[in-house]
């Protein structure tokens, strides 16, 4: 690649680096606030907060990192929160892969009624459901735990949608063969039809994982002990103490220890998230 030309990704070929500059200018121009946003917050985590109150931005210091991990019991935050992200999307990738499964290759009647019913549910802001949640909860005999945190999730439109489209596209002679093999719906499934839909499975995992990693309304709700607190409750606690004493350089440092896992997922599965969200308006 030279100075003056870009490859691009979808073809392969090499066009003018002006030109892929000019088509990604209004992606750019959007994406802007939150790269500025972004920015200044990783410089503030890195400089003192004595130089953050006087406006200088000159000396760099691992400092707020140390007092921010010290400040707030991040290893127990950790925990609990991987403990209910990964648990709750181990869960939901099974309950996902068999819905999209039955909606695409399942011949039922019925069948299109149940998918729009679901696609229905997107249409629902969650926190309308959080009092009707929380009663089931409470009789349940759940508050207060982890395992209430995972509970209203269990299923998820997003990923049925998903996993449906991907499984659409999957040529039906493959599932022929498969069945005149003498394969099982499930030996299809798993064998067959899991491994073709893989970016579709990845994209889906990236956004459970972002969006229960930063929830906090219904954690808010559910988790009173602090020894029970998830990340995103974690931060809001140390951040009001922080604020207090206009320690802004550590807040900047602990929110970057809350988003810095989140950060390293995305990059290592950037390439199937928009993958799978390209492909999945190709076929319906």
């Amino acid at each position: 690649m030279t100075g003056s030309q870009a490859i691009s990704p979808a073809t392969g070929k090499r066009k003018p680096l002006g030109m892929a500059l000019l088509r990604n200018a209004p992606a750019l121009l959007l994406a802007s606030p939150f790269l500025f946003i972004a920015a200044f917050t990783l410089l503030a985590a890195f400089t003192p907060t004595a130089d953050l109150n006087r406006g200088q931005l000159g000396s760099l210091t691992l400092e707020n990192f140390r007092l921010a991990w010290e400040s707030a019991d991040f290893p127990r935050l950790y925990a609990n929160t991987l403990l209910f992200t990964l648990g709750l999307l181990l869960v939901q990738l099974f309950t996902v892969t068999t819905a999209g499964f039955a909606l695409a290759q399942l011949k039922v009647q019925g069948r299109n009624a149940v998918f729009y019913l679901i696609l229905a549910q997107l249409f629902l802001p969650p926190s309308a459901l959080i009092l009707p949640n929380y009663l089931l909860i409470h009789r349940l005999g759940l508050s207060d735990t982890l395992t209430a945190l995972a509970l209203p999730y269990v299923a998820s439109a997003t990923g049925a949608f998903l996993l449906r489209q991907g499984f659409l596209q999957v040529p039906r002679e493959l599932l022929d063969a498969a069945r005149v093999d003498g394969a099982t719906p499930w030996q299809i499934l798993y064998r067959v039809m899991l491994p073709l839909v893989r970016p579709q499975l990845a994209a889906f995992a990236l956004v459970s994982l972002v969006y229960h990693w930063n929830e906090f309304l219904w954690p808010l709700v559910v988790i009173q002990s602090p020894e029970k607190r998830v990340l995103s409750l974690g931060f809001a606690a140390f951040a009001r103490s922080a604020e207090s004493g206009m320690e802004w350089g550590l807040i900047a440092a602990g929110a970057v220890l809350v988003a810095l896992p989140l950060v390293v997922g995305f990059l290592l599965f950037q390439r199937a998230f928009v993958e799978a969200f390209a492909r999945s308006g190709l076929k319906g």
